[in-house]
This record gives C-alpha cells, sequence and structure tokens, in this order.
C-alpha cells in the first residue's frame, strides 16, 4: 500500500501546514499523520470556527489532491450524496430503443427469443454510463486519490450515517443494478461536526477522534499572526487577550477563531494601533453575532480592559 509522502511524519504536517497558514497543534498533526497512515477517516468534533473544515482543505492544498465536499443537512439522502440516475439520457435513450424495436427483434423465433433480446438491452440502462456520482462516489472514483470532506455529519440523519458505514469501512459501495464499486485510491476522509447531535458509536468506531477545542492565547496568536501578519504584536497581544476574556463571559455563541482573525483584519482597516472603548464598542459587532452577546459584553467593558491590560507580556 503506497504512502503519502507529503504526511511522511508529524514534523512535515506541522512545517507544511504553517507554511499554508494553518497553525495547528502536535494533537491535530499526530490526527492527521495516523489518518493518512492507517487508511482511517477522521471525526473532527468542536465549536464552529475553530478550523474543523480549513483542516481538510489544507489537507488537500498540502497533498495537491481534489477537495470533494458533502455539505450535510437534515434529509439528505444517497441521491445527494451518492449517486443517482441519469433519467434523462435513461428516457433518450428509451426513446432510441423504441425506434429500434424492429431491428432488434428481427428473426426472432418467439415470444420467449424476442423477451431475452430486450432484456440484454435493458441491463446497458443501468450501467455506469447512465451513472451520475454524487461528492461520496466522485471522492472514490478519483484515480489519484482525494480529501474528502462530510462536513457537519451531525446536521444528517441516523439513516445517512448508516449509509456512511459501508463507506468508511471499506472504501467501496454496492449499487444493487451494478454491483460493487471499490475506491480506485483510498481518499483521505475528515468529518466534521459540531456537537449539535450525538454521532451512533457504529459510524465512530470507524472513526479516528479527533477534538478541537478553542486554542490557547499562545495558540490563537500564532494564528494570528500567521494569518494577518500586519497586525503589530502589542496589539495582537490585547485582542487576543480580550477574545479569551469575553469567552468567559455568559454568550450565547463565543467568538471563535474565524471571528478573531476578521476583527484582526477589520481593526487594521480603521488604523488600530491599541484598543480603546469606543473602538470596541464600534466593532463588537464584528466578533459577537448576537446582539445579547454585544450588550453583555458592553455591560463588562470596563473590567474587560483591565484584566488585558494586567495581562502578562507573551511575546
Amino acid at each position: 500500500m503506497e504512502k503519502r509522502t507529503e504526511l511522511a511524519s508529524i514534523e512535515t504536517i506541522e512545517t507544511g501546514f504553517a507554511e499554508l497558514g494553518y497553525i495547528c497543534s502536535p494533537k491535530i498533526a499526530t490526527a492527521v499523520f495516523l489518518a493518512a497512515q492507517l487508511r482511517k477517516p477522521v471525526l473532527v468534533e468542536g465549536p464552529p470556527g475553530v478550523g474543523k473544515t480549513e483542516l481538510a482543505k489544507t489537507a488537500a492544498t498540502l497533498l495537491g489532491l481534489p477537495l470533494v465536499r458533502l455539505q450535510c443537512y437534515e434529509g439528505l439522502d444517497e441521491a445527494k450524496a451518492l449517486y443517482e440516475w441519469k433519467y434523462g439520457k435513461q428516457l433518450l435513450y428509451t426513446q432510441v430503443l423504441k425506434e429500434k424495436l424492429g431491428d432488434l427483434l428481427d428473426g426472432a423465433q418467439g415470444l420467449a427469443e424476442s423477451v431475452e433480446r430486450l432484456h440484454q438491452f435493458g441491463d446497458v440502462f443501468y450501467s455506469e454510463e447512465f451513472l451520475e456520482p454524487r461528492p461520496l462516489l466522485q471522492a472514490m472514483e478519483q484515480p489519484h486519490g482525494a480529501v474528502l470532506l462530510i462536513d457537519e455529519i451531525d446536521k444528517s440523519d441516523h439513516e445517512f450515517e448508516s449509509l456512511l458505514l459501508e463507506i468508511l469501512s471499506d472504501y467501496q459501495v454496492s449499487i444493487p443494478e451494478i454491483g460493487t464499486i471499490k475506491a480506485k485510491s483510498t481518499p483521505l476522509v475528515f468529518l466534521t461536526s459540531n456537537n449539535t447531535r450525538d454521532i451512533s458509536d457504529a459510524l465512530k468506531r470507524r472513526c479516528l477522534h479527533l477534538h478541537i477545542p478553542f486554542p490557547s492565547i499562545d495558540l490563537e496568536e500564532r494564528i494570528l499572526a500567521s494569518r494577518v501578519p500586519e497586525v503589530q504584536g502589542s496589539l495582537r497581544q490585547q485582542l487576543v487577550a480580550f477574545v479569551h476574556a469575553v469567552r468567559e463571559l455568559d454568550l450565547k455563541k463565543q467568538p471563535a477563531v474565524s471571528e478573531t482573525i476578521d476583527w484582526a483584519r477589520s481593526l487594521l482597516l480603521l488604523h488600530a494601533t491599541e484598543l480603546e472603548p469606543e473602538l470596541l464598542q464600534s466593532t463588537l459587532n464584528v466578533l459577537l453575532k448576537f446582539e445579547q452577546d454585544i450588550e453583555t459584553t458592553e455591560a463588562e467593558l470596563a473590567s474587560l480592559l483591565r484584566s488585558i491590560q494586567q495581562a502578562p507580556d507573551t511575546l
């Protein structure tokens, strides 16, 4: 079994991801390394905005493989996720068959032989030529492999999880009219979950588990330095410390790393050099997505600013 040389070691993954702007912890790099070597999917759990989806995108870029993404939702079925038949093409083919029916049955001796000829001809209707692959099958059909992202699996139904079991165990799919189709090259699979519901034990057993929490202050500063390098060190320290203090409040939705990055870019556009009360009040809507959370944070603004001023220098 061939190995993905680009993911040959944990250090290679950390370095390669960092060069692409994704600063990952050793835990994340280890999970990706094991997934690549063991040919097992990774179930990535954690709050929204911590880099679960971006992890799959970065792996695809590093490997130079196509990213095949399946966005999950309630009611997702095999016609949207796996395959469906090209009914329009089948209908056109039926019309051609009607026009050629006389030629096809010419010389047939009796009903039995006529039916046999029709059966032989009809099998073509359910062949790979009439199959429309959807993301799961598309990933398995890539000759040189692919990165398959099954995003927000917790939004799908339990029935869809059952559909995934064969695919994630043996990287093959059984189509009644055709038979078993095996992956041409095993894809690297990431499933993400925001923990809105429990994932079945059967699916979890087939996956490596990775939980990505909100990063530490040091790691978030490194992420910010990579994604928004124009932000000066002192301001970067202040805004990361402020975000971590805000996450301690009783909020409906805690600000994610993606929102920290957006906020930093907004402060750059406003030519900010340090956090000031007026600046904070006018930009909290970038960091927080609910008015209730903005009001809660504004009420604690003075104490939050004092806390970041007292924070030790981490640089």
